[in-house]
C-alpha cells in the first residue's frame, strides 16, 4: 500500500510535467511539481504537533493578547559565587483581553521565576520575580526565563546575567 502511494506521488507530477508543454517545457514545470510534492509530505508532519498545539493553546487560555516588558534583560554585574540575587521584571498587558500566564520556567535549576497566577487585565501591570543562585556557577552566566501565555507569540523570553567571581579554594580540609 505504501509503495503504491509513493509511486503515485512521483507519477502524478511527472504526468503533469509531460502534459504541460504549452507552458514552456518540462524544465519550468519540474520545480513547482516537486515543491508541491515536498509540501504534501511535510504538511502531515507539521500538523501533528506544532500547528495543532499552537492552534489549541489560545482556546485553552482564552483569547490572545500581548505583553510588553519594561526591560527584557537584567545584568546583576559582578557577584560572588554562592550569592543568591533577585530581580523583578515589570510587564504590561498591552492587548485587549486578560493576560493569562500558563507557565514560567527557568533555563536551569539555579534560575527560579515566580509568575502571577491570576489574569492581568488589559492595561494593567504585572511582575515576574526571578531569583538566581550562583552556588556552583563561575565566570559569565546568562540564564533565560521562558513565559508561556495567551500571547502572540505564545512564548516570551527574558534573560538575566551575572559575572560570578569564583569562591577561593579551601585552604585545608581540617580547618
Amino acid at each position: 500500500m505504501n509503495i503504491q502511494r509513493t509511486l503515485a506521488m512521483f507519477a502524478i507530477p511527472m504526468l503533469l510535467v509531460a502534459c504541460s508543454s504549452e507552458n514552456g517545457g518540462a524544465g519550468e514545470e519540474t520545480a513547482p511539481a516537486n515543491s508541491e510534492m515536498a509540501t504534501e509530505k511535510a504538511a502531515p508532519e507539521a500538523k501533528m504537533d506544532p500547528a495543532a498545539d499552537a492552534a489549541e493553546a489560545p482556546a485553552e487560555t482564552g483569547p490572545s493578547t500581548s505583553m510588553t516588558f519594561a526591560e527584557n534583560a537584567w545584568d546583576f554585574g559582578t557577584i560572588d559565587e554562592g550569592d543568591a540575587v533577585t530581580h523583578i521584571f515589570t510587564f504590561t498587558n498591552t492587548g485587549d483581553n486578560p493576560l493569562i500566564i500558563d507557565r514560567c520556567k527557568g533555563s536551569c535549576g539555579c534560575t527560579v521565576p515566580k509568575c502571577p497566577k491570576e489574569p492581568i487585565a488589559p492595561g494593567e501591570e504585572g511582575e515576574i520575580e526571578v531569583k538566581f543562585n550562583s552556588k556552583g556557577k563561575k565566570n559569565k552566566q546568562t540564564k533565560t526565563v521562558t513565559i508561556n501565555a495567551n500571547t502572540v507569540p505564545e512564548q516570551t523570553r527574558i534573560t538575566i546575567s551575572a559575572n560570578v567571581t569564583p569562591a577561593p579554594a579551601a585552604d585545608g580540609a581540617g580547618k
